[in-house]
């Protein structure tokens, strides 16, 4: 899927290195400098294999889950486990992140997000933003831009321009098993990964460094300490290449996969000269777990509704994450608070606002150190609780948690988590999964969707559910079981329900027959998809 005219050896009238191919784009010559693309290709070169070879040990470990195999802390590693070290102290702007906002490359949404108030601006090149190469290039150069200060925007009869006092930067690439197929390397599209650390790294690390900040990101999806290694060796290889300190990178990785939170140990220790700690991945921790067992009906989740902090296995995790991150100085950041407040009702929004505040209360007296929030309404919420507990203090890293004792049977008892699977919930997982997937195809991967900010994570969700519900059988409350029959029915029906939601202009500039053609690629299917943004990507324009 490469669209368009290719550049093969030139970027603009300037050569680019040989066996390196990438799409046209009218920013292209801004973002693919030679000496950019030479150091992206080199990334891809130098570590494309291995990346291969982690993704076969994922399709391996899966394959032992299907059979039934169950994870459990490595017995090889016990030792880092039992150690007595402590990663990196983290730099003075990541000192205190008690409230984090997170949004896409969006130039608009950026300005926004380090106007807000926040002490930290995650901005996402991942789950909250469709990679239609649009996006890609033209978030490289929003990057840029806002690393100088120099982030600005004339749109609708308003100017949009930064604040003196901003938040500190950081940045998501995508996952490790996503593709980048506008930039193809000696015939193979290279990892997305790789891209858009490389292009950003390379933009933008000495400029952060010479502004007193630095080369900040977040690391998603990993399963394991050896995908973590790899970073880590991409790091040394980029700093070096360029000859930048090592440890002028920082990171926290999410443990948004259940076999990365049996590894949270070892994931700190291998980052340990560039880690910024860990974040509590909420969403992508349900999907991880529904994927993971799918074919295990000890682990069919009810209803998303069901699935809050609280339930045993969500509890564990979260504990064990805020336990292990304080014995290694690192800081723990809670999970996404992604309501969107709703102006016109005032009840739904003060009903929302009050969960928001029990959910963040609850965060900082574990031990959290901040708390992620999807608006900037939210912002103030769990600035609050967290103040409450933090006062001055910048963080609550020397708090340890000796009381924590998390066993692998505590974060696997997802038999505990009660609730129930409802014609309601089934209904909303189609919903959300159509409405999300038709803004993803038209290539916008942050959809405000019933008082929610949704992004790729709870679409896997839904899928993975409704997968999992016809798989098992699940009977609804009504008596019905969950058949594809049924699911095609409540899609047939959903549709009309967003038909009657959406405006007709917007309705019909959406692309939801692809929506419906992915939607039921992955829920229908035989075998588990292993994620919705694959087949996806195929019809991104």
């Amino acid at each position: 899927m490469v669209d368009g005219p290719v550049h093969d050896g030139s970027v603009g009238d300037t050569p680019t290195p040989d066996g390196v191919q990438v799409s046209d784009h009218p920013r292209l010559g801004d973002v693919f400098t030679p000496e950019a693309t030479a150091f992206v290709a080199d990334l891809v070169r130098t570590f494309r294999d291995r990346r291969s070879r982690l993704l076969e040990n994922r399709r391996l470990r899966q394959v032992a889950l299907d059979a039934g195999h169950r994870p459990d802390f490595l017995p090889e590693t016990a030792e880092v486990r039992d150690g007595n070290w402590s990663v990196a102290p983290p730099p003075k702007d990541l000192l205190d992140r008690r409230v984090e906002i997170t949004g896409p490359t969006d130039r608009k949404m950026m300005i926004n997000a380090l106007n807000s108030g926040a002490r930290v601006f995650m901005a996402d090149l991942e789950d909250s933003t469709s990679p239609t190469w649009d996006n890609v290039v033209e978030g490289q150069v929003n990057l840029h831009d806002a690393t100088r200060r120099d982030l600005d925007l004339r749109t609708g009869g308003r100017e949009y321009s930064l604040n003196d006092d901003i938040a500190t930067l950081m940045v998501r690439p995508r996952g490790w098993h996503l593709d980048e197929a506008h930039v193809v390397v000696d015939g193979r599209a290279a990892p997305a990964s790789l891209v858009d650390f490389g292009l950003t790294f390379f933009h933008n690390a000495r400029e952060a460094l010479d502004r007193g900040t630095g080369p900040y990101f977040y690391l998603p999806k990993l399963e394991g300490h050896l995908e973590a290694r790899l970073w880590n060796d991409v790091f040394c290889h980029a700093q070096d290449a360029l000859g930048i300190p090592r440890g002028s990178v920082r990171a926290t990785v999410l443990i948004e996969t259940i076999l990365a939170a049996f590894e949270m140990d070892e994931i700190l220790f291998e980052l340990r000269d560039h880690s910024a700690g860990l974040n509590a991945g909420r969403w992508d921790y349900i999907f991880s777990v529904a994927k993971k067992f799918a074919h295990d009906p000890g682990f069919v989740l009810p209803d998303r509704s069901d699935v809050t902090m609280t339930v045993p296995f969500m509890r564990a995790y979260t504990e064990l994450m805020v336990s292990t991150c304080h014995r290694r100085e690192a800081h723990a950041i809670g999970g996404m608070a992604a309501f969107i407040p709703n102006r016109r009702d005032p009840e739904v929004t003060a009903q929302a606002l009050s969960k928001v505040t029990e959910d963040k209360r609850r965060e900082a007296q574990d031990g959290c150190d901040g708390t992620w929030v999807a608006h900037p309404d939210l912002i103030a919420v769990a600035r609050t609780e967290f103040d409450a507990v933090l006062g001055e203090a910048p963080n609550q890293i020397d708090r340890q948690r000796p009381d924590v004792s998390v066993t692998a049977d505590s974060l696997l008892c997802v038999d505990l988590t009660g609730g129930a699977v409802t014609t309601g919930g089934l209904e909303t997982n189609v919903y959300v999964g159509l409405r999300y997937l038709a803004s993803w195809l038209a290539g916008t991967g942050a959809a405000a969707i019933r008082n929610l900010m949704e992004d790729a994570a709870t679409a896997e969700i839904s899928r993975a559910q409704v997968w999992q519900w016809i798989r098992h059988g699940s009977q609804l409350e009504d008596g019905r079981t969950v058949t594809p029959d049924l699911v095609r029915d409540v899609i047939d029906t959903q549709m009309a329900v967003i038909a009657e939601d959406l405006d007709p202009d917007t309705y019909h500039d959406l692309p939801f027959d692809k929506a419906r053609t992915v939607f039921e690629q992955v829920a229908l299917a035989g075998e588990f998809a292993e994620f919705l943004t694959l087949p996806a990507y195929e019809l991104l324009d």
